[in-house]
């Protein structure tokens, strides 16, 4: 279920082009999530910008998160993506029903909502996380990354995502492509991109005639002289085990580790990404505590 991520750079060194066939990680997050047909497109979309994002760090051990607050009714969108485009995602509301829009597709902005925010923020090992955001411009989630490049970073970007939901709910055909101006980029690259994207309607509608990511980056490319840099087989991968989440539970403060241990049978923890479940005793969740609680009782007495 590998998505395949190609990333092309022009002869001058001026433009960089990513272009990504996720049909099968967006397959296996639809699976996974067993999300409703315009929230497979909304998560879909948000799943791959956050894999191209990514894709995109210096380190890897580098991660991104991407996050939608747009006041739809799916609620938050949230994907986090690494250095090789690996994404796990989620969203509040996988099943919502909505009319076809005025175009007579899905209607993925009416799902994420246009009043509000797109967030990014990219953990690099640094002291503190780096952190964007942008108002959302359309709620399609692609103008929306446009967006925050060229308000938050600063770079002159073209983003393009597309997912295809068969009558079935399944995923058939899913990807999309981020492109980025160096500031050195000449005009006549500048025209030359903007011919070639006048020139494609959608990544899906590539991907349905049988193009490869390959096939499509080239023409993203054409007059340019790209040659592939390097590229990647992407995966909806969850990094969730159960020492993850013991940590996790080892950073509540001790009175809420042991009104756990007292008032439940068992401690059940699911994860939002994969839905795995990682199940607890009372006696574990109590070791856990490091500090005398109130009535000086420790864990151990």
């Amino acid at each position: 279920m590998n998505g395949v991520l190609k990333r092309y750079l022009s002869a001058d060194g001026s433009v960089v082009c990513s272009v990504l066939d996720g049909t099968g990680m967006i397959a296996e997050m639809e699976r996974i999530h067993k999300t409703s047909a315009v929230c497979t497109a909304a998560l879909g979309r948000l799943s791959m910008a956050a894999s191209l994002i990514g894709y995109g760090l210096k380190n890897p051990d580098d991660s991104v998160t991407v996050r939608i607050e747009g006041g739809g009714p799916a609620g938050v969108l949230l994907a986090v993506a690494d250095y090789h485009g690996n994404v796990k995602s989620y969203l509040d509301e996988p099943v919502i029903e909505l009319p076809l829009n005025s175009a007579g597709k899905l209607d993925v902005a009416g799902a994420v909502g246009t009043d509000g925010t797109l967030f990014v923020i990219k953990d690099m090992g640094l002291k503190e996380p780096y952190s964007g955001q942008t108002a959302l411009v359309s709620g399609e989630i692609a103008e929306d990354v446009t967006q925050y490049f060229a308000e938050s970073e600063q770079i002159p970007s073209a983003c393009g995502l597309g997912v295809l939901v068969s009558p079935d709910l399944t995923v058939k055909c899913a990807g999309g492509y981020l492109i980025q101006l160096l500031p050195f980029a000449p005009e006549t690259a500048i025209a030359q991109l903007e011919q070639n994207l006048a020139s494609i309607t959608s990544v899906t509608a590539l991907l349905e005639e049988g193009l490869t990511a390959d096939d499509i980056a080239k023409k993203l490319m054409n007059g340019l002289d790209a040659e592939l840099l390097d590229e990647s087989e992407p995966a909806y991968r969850c990094d969730c085990s159960r020492e993850r989440t013991e940590r996790m539970l080892r950073s509540l403060d001790d009175n809420t580790l042991r009104e756990m241990a007292e008032e439940m049978p068992e401690i059940e923890v699911c994860c939002h990404f994969c839905g795995a479940k990682y199940v607890f005793t009372p006696e574990e969740v109590s070791a856990m505590r490091r500090k005398p609680d109130t009535a000086g009782n420790t864990p151990d007495s």
